[in-house]
């Protein structure tokens, strides 16, 4: 039996994937709203045990494991704490706010020997893996350029119904640069596999908004891979539009998949052996569910108890995999040093932005990284 605890309410979107896998239990919640935390508690029934305090938890809630979905700039000190404590840890995105929190988390990782994964969700997305699939088999010749786009007005919640000041206003939109970037960087990153971000640049037209936020009204990040591929990130959390939290785009020597940009858009492919065309004449779309064959199993085989977990099963199968790193013992492939490189896509942008998008260079996150490696130049 596993046992799990959950730091913040926002982390109930895994209620329900952990309900769905044997000798599972949720023993412990910990949030330091008390109105959430009782409602959250009944959601999650049985014997769960409370409290408000996050260490209390650790020392006195009967854990294995914690499932940290706190406000963002909590993530790392939680995490720690519970490495600490000799817990595995899955932390909600992003990994950390400074980019010596996240040497520090690498670090602590390695010190404790315990499971760490990060939770981006979006990367488990039925398109995102289906396309990966069809990297794999060739489809798209070899990738050389993706976008992922993040445009998502979170006006409303910089200030809590209460009346006070959100952390939103702080660590988000208080903050220059690509802040919230892995949703599109983690999915896109599935499509280069074995390649790493080298480098960043990130430009912005400027702040439009009129709340007082230093937050850019929408900033762009071109990326660079090992690998001489490129990658463009769009996030835009403050311009008025409707919501598209999950468009993106590749590009290969064979082929492109574009996602759908709006409600009554589809998903579609196109490649240049399709009907013998070639790049010279008119290449046509195709849905993508006409490819389905390529859609991983496990989504084929997916359940309804599943698939309502959320995100289209996206939240099922994350807990699931985090889980199964669990008994086997092994670290996941959203390991902290992925974590952490998704992540500092946006620490670093926030240094372009305001340099005139001036290249900021990538650490190269991984294991044993030597000391002199864990700085930011110019």
């Amino acid at each position: 039996m596993i046992k799990v605890g959950i730091a913040g309410t926002r982390g109930l979107s895994t209620l329900m994937g952990l309900n769905s896998i044997e000798d599972v239990k949720i023993t412990a919640m910990c949030d330091l709203d008390e109105e959430h935390l009782k409602t959250a508690a009944a959601r999650i029934g049985g014997d769960v045990r409370t409290f408000r305090v996050f260490d209390d938890m650790l020392e006195k809630g009967d854990i294995d494991a914690v499932i940290i979905a706190t406000p963002m700039q909590c993530h790392v000190p939680q995490a720690i704490a519970a490495l600490e404590a000799g817990k595995h840890v899955m932390s909600e995105v992003t990994a950390g706010v400074t980019m010596d929190e996240l040497f520090w988390l690498c670090e602590s990782v390695e010190k404790y020997n315990k499971i760490y994964m990060f939770a981006e969700n979006v990367v488990f997305d039925p398109r995102i893996q289906q396309v990966k699939k069809m990297v794999e088999a060739g489809l798209f010749g070899e990738p050389y350029y993706a976008e992922g786009m993040y445009l998502h007005n979170i006006a409303d919640l910089f200030v809590y119904p209460n009346g006070k000041t959100s952390w939103r206003s702080y660590w988000q939109c208080g903050t220059r640069g690509t802040f919230y970037p892995t949703h599109s960087v983690g999915p896109v990153m599935q499509w280069f596999a074995g390649d790493r971000i080298t480098e960043v640049s990130t430009f912005s037209p400027g702040v439009y908004n009129t709340l007082g936020l230093k937050q850019d009204s929408g900033t762009t990040s071109m990326c660079r891979t090992a690998n001489g591929k490129l990658i463009c990130i769009r996030v835009d959390c403050m311009s008025p539009r409707p919501h598209n939290t999950d468009f993106f785009h590749l590009q290969g020597t064979k082929g492109c998949f574009t996602s759908k940009a709006h409600p009554d858009d589809y998903n579609r492919v196109s490649f240049i052996d399709d009907e013998n065309d070639s790049p010279l004449h008119n290449m046509k779309w195709k849905k993508l569910e006409e490819y389905e064959i390529y859609l991983p199993d496990r989504y084929k085989n997916a359940t309804e108890e599943q698939i309502k977990a959320g995100h289209n099963g996206s939240d099922f199968f994350i807990v699931e995999d985090f889980i199964k790193a669990v008994r086997e013992n092994r670290q996941p492939d959203l390991d902290v040093y992925t974590g952490c490189e998704w992540t500092a896509v946006g620490l670093l942008s926030a240094l372009s932005v305001t340099n005139g998008g001036r290249t900021i260079q990538m650490p190269h996150f991984r294991k044993n990284m030597p000391l002199d490696e864990k700085k930011i130049t110019l």
